[in-house]
């Protein structure tokens, strides 16, 4: 009795006030019970993405003192294994790990190769970006080495035009200067 008692003082600490409540005035176990063993019973409610909760239901101990108590639920029972079917397991499991391997070499194989494509991907571009630069480059070149050739021979042409001009200009001066003189 002291020991029943005691279990009880341990789960009614544990307990909610509400289960407790529910729990005096229904003995009779819920029909939405998931398992029930001796003077407990659990409910599941409240199912959410983060968890289930559940409701925690303990008997009156008056309506175990005439029933014997159960025997905890049996284990199954176990299954005896022969070698063979250890080796079969044993095979079985180097196969799966083998294969994994395999997958795992393929998968990294296979990023490997992406790895190489890119980066040649990336060589070839940077090559034909240089390419096109030095082309665009050496032709803006060219064009200013045009132009500047294109401008010098105008200045030589205006200087060459001007010095004709002053030795006009100085010979009608000495031409009026012998008139006159």
């Amino acid at each position: 009795m002291t020991s029943t008692v005691s279990a009880y003082t341990d789960k009614i600490k544990e307990m909610s006030m509400l289960s407790l409540l529910c729990s005096c005035f229904h003995t009779q176990p819920h029909p939405n019970s998931l398992y029930q063993y001796g003077d407990l019973e659990v409910k599941g409610f409240n199912k959410r993405a983060s968890g289930q909760a559940f409701e925690l239901i303990l008997k009156d101990p008056d309506q175990f003192r005439d029933k014997p108590q159960t025997q905890p639920l049996p284990s199954p029972p176990k299954k005896e294994v022969s070698l063979e079917e250890l080796q079969k397991r044993l095979e079985a499991a180097e196969e799966r790990r083998k294969s994994q391997e395999a997958l795992v070499l393929k998968q990294l194989a296979e990023r490997r190769e992406h790895e190489q494509e890119v980066l040649y991907k990336v060589r070839e571009e940077n090559n034909n970006f240089s390419k096109k630069t030095e082309e665009k480059l050496i032709q803006k070149m060219e064009v200013i080495k045009e132009n500047r050739e294109a401008h010098l021979n105008a200045l030589k042409q205006r200087l060459r035009e001007k010095e004709i001009h002053a030795a006009e200009v100085r010979r009608n001066k000495e031409l009026k200067a012998d008139l006159s003189g």
